[in-house]
């Protein structure tokens, strides 16, 4: 199972890029444990100053944008 979390503090990127994760995941059926990481305190420990960000299995592979959906599927299923 895929750990994902999304950070942000609830902008309106971080919740698309939270719902194009969900919908990926669900899309490709992906295992996946989705999480909503909105603590600034709990964002700074994965050195992340812009948002949103997006974190699989404890790496941060994105931040500071919105991936496109594409991209997002190649990240997941490489994982």
């Amino acid at each position: 199972m895929i750990d994902i979390k999304i950070l942000g503090t609830g902008c309106p990127k971080c919740k698309a890029l939270e719902k194009l994760t969900r919908a990926v995941v669900e899309k490709a059926a992906i295992e996946a444990n989705i999480t909503k990481v909105e603590n600034i305190a709990d964002i700074m420990r994965y050195n992340v100053m812009v948002t949103p960000a997006l974190v699989i299995n404890g790496k941060v592979m994105i931040k500071g944008r919105i991936p496109t959906m594409v991209e997002l599927q190649q990240l997941l299923i490489m994982t």
